[in-house]
């Protein structure tokens, strides 16, 4: 991005207008003065023819006068006593066919005709002067630039010029004019521009502050109305700005109708899973105490009959946890406040590696933790966040995979890391890992443990909403619902804290981020 994109669009309309100003004034500033230059050369050339005539016909010589018996031939600058004196800044040169001057008169600004050097006499001789076409030849030293125009008559090269020091004068001053009221015009405009263009960007700024505040409300979290509107005044559809205000309005109007549709559902859906989730239980406690009833008598039954109480026993334990965990979401996403107390994080993390490596000691079991740390929340929860992340490694790594759980300080925040050697997440399933029932698997189907399916859920680990479901695939060896990991991430932004994924062939960490208990809170 450019840094005239970075410009506001106020700055980049003045700056712009002023540029484009500036740049017709120095346009006609220069043809102006191109005008002003040529006039005046112009008045001079003929001053300059006017002054070569003069020369070469004098007013009439005196009679033993060099010349007189010859009214055509040149004279002399200043033969005549009684041609009247001679301009300041004109020059009048006789040259000899050698090149050598015969006379050569200049008049000085304080009107006295000075002689010219034979330097200078030399410059004009090698000018190469065509009849009677002025020329500009600078002679130098206090003389400078001159207008000349020249004209041959019997030998005799008759030379006569002007300074240039009036046109130069003329231009510098017309410059100096131009500049000052061009710029002071300028500034001027520049300056209206500033309050012309505020004023006209004004609505667009109130336009603007209006999205800005829409934009910094909550809207993901569940927040619905929109009170912010553009000011009718600033809807105007006969102008740009009322046309942009307006569409936002009708925007924001479709909004607030599109997150109230939203939220009405979602509160719907919320309202449903709990009453669902809280009706299940009954039954399913009912079915799992009348197969465990059932199996407890031990009257003589079939291998199916045997089985299918097995089954149905097992399921039910499955199912049970699976609304556990529903119940469980639906009460954090409607804000249901956990438990505030201290809860040594430490003491936690320590227990659920023991339980991790008790419940699989095929696997490598580590623990690094370095120093007590203490968090704010509730313990029980928490415990469930960590032994979900653990039956998580289990479940979805090969046997002898090491797995590593680790305590540290970062700041003010105790960060919790589980770490394993695995084959690591598929990039695909990443991008919707904390999402609810996502599983490693896309067809949903269910690992069978055991010859006949059936040892696997047992509900040991599952049956109060914990390693049960695991996020993808976990719990047990019955996969679980992909609810593990969205329990997770819920209770831990409900502990306003931050859970996350990294993952590589070899390598996957899954850290939580929890704030340290404040003093305060002690």
């Amino acid at each position: 991005m450019s840094r005239l994109s970075r410009w506001s669009l106020r700055r980049r309309l003045v700056i712009g207008v002023a540029l484009l100003m500036a740049a017709a004034f120095l346009l006609t500033g220069v043809t102006t003065l191109v005008s002003v230059r040529a006039s005046a050369l112009d008045r001079l050339d003929t001053q300059v023819l006017s002054g070569l005539d003069r020369s070469l016909r004098p007013n009439a010589p005196a009679a033993d006068a060099p010349g007189a018996d010859d009214p055509g031939a040149p004279q002399d600058p200043g033969a005549a006593g009684d041609q009247p004196p001679a301009r300041v800044g004109s020059l009048h040169v006789l040259l000899r066919a050698d090149g050598t001057a015969a006379a050569s008169a200049y008049t000085d600004d304080t009107g006295t005709e000075v002689a010219l050097t034979p330097e200078q006499v030399g410059i004009l001789a090698s000018a190469q002067l065509e009849p009677r076409t002025p020329t500009t030849v600078d002679l130098g030293g206090t003389i400078g630039s001159l207008r000349v125009a020249a004209d041959t008559r019997d030998g005799t090269t008759v030379i006569s010029g002007s300074s240039l020091q009036d046109v130069t004068a003329t231009t510098t001053a017309t410059a100096a004019i131009l500049a000052a009221v061009m710029g002071g015009v300028l500034i001027l405009v520049t300056l209206g521009l500033v309050l012309v263009i505020t004023r006209a960007l004004r609505p667009l700024r109130r336009v603007a502050a209006t999205a800005q505040r829409v934009s910094d409300r909550p809207l993901a979290s569940g927040a619905v109305e929109l009170p912010d509107r553009v000011d009718p005044a600033d809807t105007d559809p006969r102008t740009e700005v009322g046309q942009v205000g307006s569409a936002l309005n009708a925007m924001l109007h479709h909004i607030e109708g599109a997150l109230t549709a939203r939220q009405d559902s979602e509160e719907k859906l919320r309202r449903f899973v709990a009453d669902a989730s809280h009706e299940l239980r009954t039954p399913l406690t009912s079915i799992r105490g009348y197969a465990q009833l059932s199996q407890g008598e031990g009257a003589p039954m079939t291998p199916t009959q045997e089985r299918s109480l097995t089954r149905i026993s097992a399921e039910a334990a499955r199912m049970s946890a699976l609304v556990d965990d529903l119940l469980l979401l639906a009460r954090l996403d409607a804000g249901q406040p956990l438990r505030r107390d201290p809860v040594e994080l430490t003491h936690v993390l320590i227990e659920a590696v023991d339980d991790a490596h008790a419940a699989d000691p095929h696997r490598c079991w580590l623990l690094e933790v370095e120093e007590s740390l203490e968090v704010l929340g509730d313990e029980d929860r928490l415990r469930q966040v960590l032994v979900n992340l653990l039956g998580n490694a289990r479940a979805h790594t090969p046997e002898g995979t090491t797995v590593t759980a680790s305590l540290d300080l970062e700041g003010d925040a105790a960060v919790v890391r589980i770490t394993d050697d695995g084959p690591g997440i598929d990039p695909e399933l990443g991008a919707r890992l904390f999402e609810r029932f996502s599983r490693g698997d896309a067809s949903r189907t269910r690992r069978a443990g055991g010859a006949d399916g059936a040892d696997g859920a047992d509900g040991a680990d599952g049956a109060d909403g914990t390693a049960g479901t695991d996020g993808t695939d976990s719990g047990g060896d019955i996969g679980g619902a992909g609810l593990g990991l969205s329990i997770s991430e819920a209770i831990i932004l409900a502990h306003d804290g931050r859970i996350g994924v990294a993952s590589e062939p070899g390598r996957t960490t899954f850290t939580v981020r929890l704030p340290l208990l404040s003093d305060e809170a002690r």
